[in-house]
């Protein structure tokens, strides 16, 4: 089965579309474990996925980040892993390597080293293992205009672009399992909905303390949207998951 069919059974079976990303801050390796394996099992009949990034993989270890993944996959819930792969082919097949291994079932990965000698093993080494490459096309933060709002010139009309549609058709032709777009930035978010004509399901991260709105990116053609910090530092992590799954789910129904 593919990582786009387990997420689209997950969100199913939860009626959810939201990704916890359960990124723990604290520089305490048993806390960090013992808080997320809490929230998550606190909010996981509200959700579709975890997310995990990379400062957790590094203060947890393999070890440490597998009993997660191994509880999230007891929910049925997929992990993505948000390493933002961004290096050389042999050094990106190696770490995906790794990464699958362990149990993730899909990795964020940066469009802008290309394809040839740099993702291609990564996709290539995805599809034999049945998992999933997500490409950020567009980040959720206030400086992401620096480089994915960039003007390039359009590789396949050398007309000036914006660098995010360029990444969009990249997302497209690569066959990619997923697109980031912030829900900061809905206007573009509807852009890249325009570009991949729904072959490609777009995640929007940003939602709560960023400012983004989930029903705004839902609107613009988000299929999941990311929500960590509005989850993960509230005092009742339950309730806040279900209050937005409660958002989303009237918005869904009309």
């Amino acid at each position: 089965m593919s990582f786009k069919d387990q997420i689209h059974i997950a969100m199913k079976e939860k009626g959810a579309n939201i990704v916890l990303a359960l990124d723990v801050t604290d520089t305490q390796p048993l806390s960090v474990l013992k808080r997320s394996l809490t929230i998550l099992r606190d909010t996981q009949h509200s959700i579709c996925a975890v997310k995990i990034n990379l400062q957790t993989l590094i203060l947890l270890g393999l070890e440490g980040v597998k009993k997660i993944i191994r509880e999230a996959h007891n929910f049925g819930l997929p992990v993505i892993m948000d390493c933002k792969m961004n290096d050389v082919g042999n050094s990106n097949v190696k770490f995906a390597e790794v990464l699958f291994n362990v149990g993730f079932d899909a990795l964020i990965a940066n469009p802008f080293v290309g394809w040839k000698g740099a993702l291609q093993p990564v996709f290539e080494l995805s599809r034999r293992e049945g998992k999933g490459v997500i490409l950020l096309v567009y980040m959720s933060h206030p400086g992401a205009d620096e480089g994915y709002g960039q003007i390039v010139l359009d590789p396949n009309c050398n007309e000036p672009t914006p660098q995010y549609r360029v990444f969009a058709e990249k997302a497209l032709r690569w066959g990619a399992d997923g697109a980031v777009v912030g829900a900061t930035r809905p206007e573009k978010v509807g852009e890249v909905y325009e570009i991949l004509r729904g072959q490609v399901p777009i995640y929007s991260p940003g939602v709560g303390v960023q400012g983004g709105s989930a029903i705004e990116a839902l609107k613009a053609g988000a299929s999941y949207l990311i929500i960590g910090r509005s989850i993960i530092m509230s005092d009742n992590p339950e309730k806040i998951v279900k209050r937005f799954k409660e958002e989303i789910g009237e918005f869904l129904k009309l």
